[in-house]
């Protein structure tokens, strides 16, 4: 019943973008620029064998592939600069800077390097997921309490104690705000990636549905994008109550 009461109001306003939606399309009566969410559904329910089973397995690898190495390369670069202040002088300002260069830009770079392959994709996500995750992992480790290490340290803890025991703790929050970020960011990277060059994948189904003027057919992949998105919002959620049961929620 709470939960209920929580996202009452937002269940409300999405039911009412809806009908504006299918009201607006039934007067502009030009499905191919506008298709109604009822042309939507029905184009996804034809769609759903080919989308399935031959272009959403390309896509969730790209992500998969993309979320893995920006974990490891952000988490492993934000633990580095928390312990050393030039590595943090020479990175962080570095880190600042590629959030000013249009990712999509860059994409089509990516392309020419790579090719067609998963990996032009790949890096598109990693740049974009790379930031949030590096940015609030460092700032998780240089959250910990002073006062906390300064007892440990009387108590005769080492560095290692310090880092497992009152470092991870404090960046674990902060980790996974950065995750919850950057696994819907993912969902964006590997949709551009496909957008532009790609021989399969959901972004590059909706761009064929596009030349073809078929807008239900472009919306359909979208739609199940942004389903891959809040299921993967949602297993991050999960995650993090799991992993911190100590920590206190409202």
């Amino acid at each position: 019943m709470k939960e209920v009461k929580q996202y009452g109001a937002s269940v409300i306003l999405v039911c009412l973008v809806l009908v504006i939606w299918q009201v607006g399309a039934h007067i502009v009566n030009m499905p191919f620029i506008l298709p109604s969410p009822t042309e939507v559904l029905i184009k996804l329910w034809e769609l759903k064998d080919v989308l399935l089973s031959e272009h959403l397995p390309a896509t969730l690898l790209i992500i998969v592939v993309g979320l893995v190495i920006s974990v490891v390369l952000g988490v492993g670069l934000a633990i580095w600069m928390s312990m050393n202040k030039a590595v943090e002088r020479a990175f962080y300002p570095i880190l600042i800077s590629s959030q000013t260069i249009p990712i999509i830009a860059l994409a089509p770079i990516f392309v020419l390097w790579f090719g067609y392959s998963i990996w032009s994709k790949v890096v598109v996500t990693v740049l974009i997921t790379f930031f949030p995750i590096t940015v609030n992992t460092f700032d998780g480790l240089r959250s910990s309490s002073n006062a906390l290490r300064e007892l440990l340290l009387t108590m005769g803890a080492s560095k290692k104690d310090l880092f497992f025991k009152l470092s991870v703790p404090s960046a674990l929050p902060y980790f996974y705000s950065g995750l919850k970020v950057a696994v819907t960011l993912s969902v964006i990277g590997a949709a551009i990636g496909e957008w532009l060059g790609a021989q399969a994948g959901l972004g590059y189904f909706s761009r064929r549905m596009m030349t073809q003027f078929d807008g239900a057919g472009v919306f359909a992949p979208i739609i199940v994008l942004s389903l891959i998105g809040i299921s993967l919002f949602l297993f991050v959620v999960l995650l993090e109550k799991k992993s911190l049961k100590w920590r206190k929620t409202k």
